[in-house]
């Protein structure tokens, strides 16, 4: 008889990797205001909290990992008798309910590096996602699991106290690296579950030599592989899902000795503007099974408005990664042959693309840098830069020159080429610039993976210093260099200085762990 008694839990009721049917039979029953797509997805609320609360995650203090973490505003440090205190009061709730769910799976799909994690959780929505989002044991390996390496504690319906210790709100995210446990308070938002376990593993893995990376990454015909760097936003997902590439994953992979492979078992797709025109792998992959979050629909049809962003901007769409028909089972793949840094820049300043020296690229993934514009009221235009180093500064636990470190001794061991892809505005910047067209985005990637950009011709930025190749087929020649698409080149020269000086601004918190090589690589003006 499965238990969780081991962990204070007494609940009998415990409903344990259950089927996706039957998940939506629990959903329809516990799950207030959940309801099905007329494509056959699950469409729940999460609640007040819709999207990540990364001011309250807190990372537990203890001599084995205190010289380890990069403490901080990113991972701020909790004291071992809070964490007991949450976790106590996480438990104590948990045995107030009527029924639990358990999902028990593994992180990794490389068998050497996978993690036992199992959830305990009292929505069945939350089972289902995780459900979708760790690989999914047999039953074999279900009936041997035996204990986990991490547990989540999912008690996000009820909230921290606010005068305990160290809490700021009614929210509280919780690691404890000794414990190997997860607390969960305050915030019903699936997306912590996911990215706790990224967390974990991007503690853990570079300890065994191997690289955890936020980013997607697919595979060519010819066992080629490039991984899609890029913050919320930039394309991470939408270009890595290619009719011609196999996906290996969207999200979160590792780099290890023998190549990568993917960390979750499924994908987890912004659904705003979603269409079958412009995303038709993602669009086909919302089925039976997909968890749609915070989406406005049809009362009577029940189709999905995806482009309504009443609920939150953040909509979400969780499938098993399956659900991609080209999908590279299992998610396990060769060395990488590009790295391709996504960026979204809303100053129209950076190239459609440019090629990285090692020492740039290093940079560049330190940097982290995307753009979005500053506010929605009227009159508001000016763009505001965002910078997170790794391209997921919210999930790393290590100071950020250590990963970039394992990334260019890779890169250089296995002769990768680096990329920085700018899919955000042209011709100007926010205002007066349009979007990069996501068919030149697309014959950019294309260029990459087929070999064609290595040896095109190319002119310096003078801003930035980076290769700009002058000719890529399928893009006009006049959109390569961004300042010939300005009305106004002088408007261009003074935005570009700007944003400059913005690099530099963020990089000088990095600059005591890098080379002078590094430190040189930034903007040149």
């Amino acid at each position: 008889m499965f238990t969780l008694e081991k962990y204070g839990i007494t609940v009998k009721n415990l409903v344990r990797n259950a089927a996706p049917a039957r998940l939506y039979d629990e959903a329809i029953k516990y799950d207030e205001g959940a309801a099905i797509s007329s494509v056959g997805a699950l469409m729940v609320r999460s609640g007040k909290k819709t999207g990540r609360s990364p001011l309250d995650k807190r990372i537990v203090n203890t001599p084995d990992v205190r010289d380890d973490v990069w403490w901080g505003k990113i991972n701020i440090e909790l004291d071992e008798h809070t964490f007991d205190i949450n976790r106590e009061r996480a438990v104590d709730y948990l045995n107030t309910l009527p029924r639990l769910y358990v999902v028990d799976g593994f992180a990794g799909w490389d068998p050497r590096y996978r993690i036992k994690v199992r959830i305990v959780c009292t929505r069945p929505y939350h089972a289902l996602f995780m459900h979708n989002m760790l690989m999914r044991p047999n039953q074999e390996e279900l009936a041997s699991f035996g204990d986990p390496d991490y547990i989540v504690y999912n008690a996000g319906k009820f909230p921290a106290n606010k005068n305990t210790s160290h809490m700021t709100s009614k929210t509280s995210v919780d690691l404890n690296f000794n414990t190997g446990e997860f607390v969960i308070l305050g915030t019903e938002y699936a997306g912590e579950m996911k990215k706790g376990i990224f967390s974990v593993m991007h503690y853990i893995m570079p300890k065994k030599g191997v690289l955890s990376m936020h980013c997607s990454a697919n595979e060519g015909p010819e066992k080629d592989v490039s991984l899609f760097f890029g913050l919320s936003g930039t394309g991470k997902t939408t270009l890595s899902a290619d009719p011609d590439r196999a996906l290996i994953g969207d999200d979160e992979h590792c780099w290890s000795e023998d190549g990568v492979f993917n960390i979750e078992g499924g994908c987890y797709a912004k659904a705003i503007d979603l269409s079958a025109e412009k995303e038709p792998e993602i669009f086909s992959a919302i089925r039976f099974g997909t968890v749609l979050e915070n989406v406005v629909y049809d009362e009577e049809t029940h189709e999905v408005d995806y482009h309504d962003v009443s609920i939150t901007q953040n909509t979400r769409a969780s499938y098993p990664i399956e659900h991609i028909d080209n999908a590279r089972i299992p998610c396990v793949a060769g060395h990488p042959n590009n790295i391709i840094f996504l960026t979204y820049d809303a100053f129209g300043v950076l190239p459609p693309v440019s090629r990285l020296t090692p020492e740039q690229a290093m940079y560049h993934f330190i940097s982290g840098y995307t753009a979005k514009v500053a506010g929605t009221e009227v009159g508001v235009t000016e763009p505001e830069a965002t910078f997170s180093a790794c391209f997921g500064a919210a999930f790393i636990i290590l100071h950020p020159n250590e990963y970039a470190l394992m990334l260019a001794e890779k890169m250089k061991k296995h002769g990768a080429n680096a990329w920085l892809v700018n899919t955000g505005l042209t011709g100007g910047a926010y205002g007066t610039g349009e979007r990069m067209s996501l068919r030149y985005t697309r014959s950019i990637i294309d260029a990459i993976h087929d070999g064609s950009l290595v040896g095109a011709p190319v002119v310096k930025d003078p801003v930035f210093g980076m290769d700009i190749p002058t000719k890529v087929a399928g893009v006009p020649d006049s959109v390569l260099i961004p300042r010939d698409t300005w009305d106004v080149p002088e408007q261009y020269d003074a935005t570009a200085k700007k944003l400059a000086g913005l690099f530099r601004d963020n990089f000088k918190q990095f600059e005591d762990g890098c080379s002078d090589a590094i430190r040189g690589a930034g903007p040149v003006m």
